[in-house]
């Protein structure tokens, strides 16, 4: 009867073990599924980011966007955060819409044979600009902006003295939408004026490559051989006309 009875007490623990190891089991899978499923932060392209751009301007020309997955979807080197530590690392090669930014693809120069895309159909061209002309420093690879051109405007005709026309300026749109694809952040030698009484020294310039199509390659190599240029960085809704210019004599006619 003893026998009995400590065999079923042995069957009785060997079932209250085992559910308790099922539980433990259980539990224990439970929570490795929740850590699986625990969103992780991780940076992902929306646009083409070139090569040589910044994390830095990247993130505010709205070129990456930081969006959640779940951890077991996380990719090793995945970039999770941007600071002040790695936010000047340059793109080393050109990140396609949708991949996600891997820290290995980041440094301090880009590589490979082109440190720029030029897009399928366009033609890069550079630009001198002044500081001011480009907008001080916030014009940067994935940027859009709009090129005007001053040029000088001869009024009437020369006179039977043989006194030359009066010129004035006029400022026209020459490009209203073109794209940053480079940037040259070292400033250019800036060359000196002399004059008869002093001399002057002209500011420095620097390089900006846009993405333009031949015939506004045509018209911006136009400008640049004889024209003073100027950059605005476009803002998301705005419009220009194109045909829009102003000289000397309209600048102050329904000024505002």
């Amino acid at each position: 009867m003893n026998r009995r009875i400590l065999a079923v007490l042995i069957a009785v623990l060997l079932a209250i073990g085992g559910a308790a190891l099922v539980v433990i089991y259980a539990k224990n899978a439970d929570a490795r599924a929740i850590e699986n499923q625990r969103p992780e932060k991780v940076y992902v392209a929306q646009k083409l980011v070139p090569a040589g751009t910044s994390l830095k301007d990247a993130e505010r020309n709205e070129l990456i966007a930081q969006t959640s997955v779940a951890a077991a979807a996380l990719p090793a080197g995945a970039l999770q955060e941007i600071t002040p530590e790695n936010n000047s690392l340059l793109a080393l090669t050109d990140v396609q819409p949708g991949e996600f930014l891997m820290t290995a693809r980041f440094g301090t120069t880009p590589v490979g044979t082109k440190a720029i895309q030029v897009p399928s159909g366009m033609l890069a061209v550079s630009v001198q600009l002044s500081d001011p002309a480009r907008v001080g420093s916030f014009v940067t690879p994935g940027s859009r902006i709009a090129i005007y051109a001053t040029v000088p405007t001869p009024q009437g005709a020369a006179t039977s003295g043989g006194a030359a026309a009066q010129t004035t300026k006029t400022t026209v749109v020459l490009l209203s939408d073109v794209l940053v694809i480079g940037m040259g952040d070292t400033a250019l030698a800036a060359p000196t004026k002399t004059t008869d009484t002093s001399q002057q020294q002209t500011a420095p310039s620097f390089l900006v490559t846009v993405a333009v199509t031949p015939e506004q390659a045509a018209r911006l190599i136009h400008g640049i051989s004889g024209d003073e240029l100027y950059a605005a960085l476009r803002g998301s809704d705005v419009k220009i006309d194109a045909g829009s210019q102003v000289d000397d004599m309209s600048i102050y006619q329904g000024a505002k």
